[in-house]
């Protein structure tokens, strides 16, 4: 062990403000999630433009809807994460200290309270235009990969939700993670429910018209990153206010993503194509 720190990379000196104006304070946690949501809403518009990908139906909304579900997506997934962390994560905490809850640039979003968040908005706004859920979910979800690659790397940025110790090569010496080299656990899931999700996503839609049958997309989604989660947390550190729930290995991380897993295969096997691509043509 009093070797592992030699063999660390160095941890790369990034500012998290990324501007800095008297009070007002840019931070690339705060960025990422502006990107995300724009790259969602800007990917969304291109599928729904690109007729083919929907079948003789043609595309089940107009980008004008997307432009006016912006501002939905956003509350759903600010409201929910936050919502979601202080339910799940620190509850006590919170409950001590209630004006802690207002200070969203220290951290403590939960993506599955942000998933839930962003559900709930997905359905009222929906309901309020006429549209079947499924597809607002399908048009979303396939987008939703980039913002979360982001984010995760603007955790890393941060030095928190770091790793487990480690002594592999890529191993990082985190700045408030003690002295031992963590896997940058940050990096994974940047990687996996990030960057190879979105491509996942990307295959399904524009190769196998994964758009044709309402749930496919939202459901690849879900259980994607459900999986994704899983075995990222066997590499990442769990909350020191939480830690294990059992065994040594199993979190409150993975306990939320099963359910996503499960969820996620059922709507992703029961989706079916509207009408059969040979018999419409």
């Amino acid at each position: 062990m009093l070797i592992l720190p030699l063999a660390a990379l160095p941890f790369p000196q990034i500012d998290p403000v990324l501007i800095e104006i008297g009070p007002l304070a840019i931070r690339w946690y705060g960025l990422g999630y502006v990107i995300g949501i724009l790259f969602a809403w800007w990917y969304g518009k291109r599928l729904i433009a690109n007729q083919r990908l929907w079948g003789s139906d043609g595309p089940p909304m107009r980008a004008a809807d997307l432009d006016d579900f912006v501002v939905w997506a956003a509350a759903g997934v600010v409201l929910g994460g936050r919502i979601g962390y202080i339910l799940f994560y620190d509850f006590a905490r919170y409950l001590d200290n209630p004006l802690a809850i207002l200070a969203v640039w220290q951290g403590g979003m939960s993506f599955h309270g942000g998933f839930l968040g962003t559900t709930l908005a997905m359905i009222l706004f929906a309901r309020s235009r006429g549209i079947a859920p499924w597809r607002l979910f399908d048009v979303i979800s396939a987008g939703v990969p980039v913002g979360l690659g982001l984010v995760r790397v603007t955790n890393f940025i941060n030095s928190e939700l770091w790793g487990r110790t480690s002594d592999v090569p890529w191993a990082f010496v985190f700045p408030n993670g003690g002295p031992e080299p963590r896997h940058p656990s940050q990096l994974y899931e940047a990687a996996l429910e990030g960057l190879i999700l979105f491509f996942v996503l990307r295959v399904l839609t524009h190769r196998f018209g994964a758009l044709r049958a309402p749930g496919r997309v939202a459901g690849a989604f879900v259980a994607g990153y459900g999986v994704s989660r899983i075995i990222v947390e066997f590499f990442r550190e769990p909350d020191a206010h939480i830690g294990y729930l059992a065994g040594g290995w199993l979190t409150m991380g993975m306990v939320l993503s099963v359910p996503m897993v499960l969820v996620g295969l059922w709507v992703f096997a029961r989706a079916r194509p509207r009408v059969p691509d040979k018999e419409a043509a």
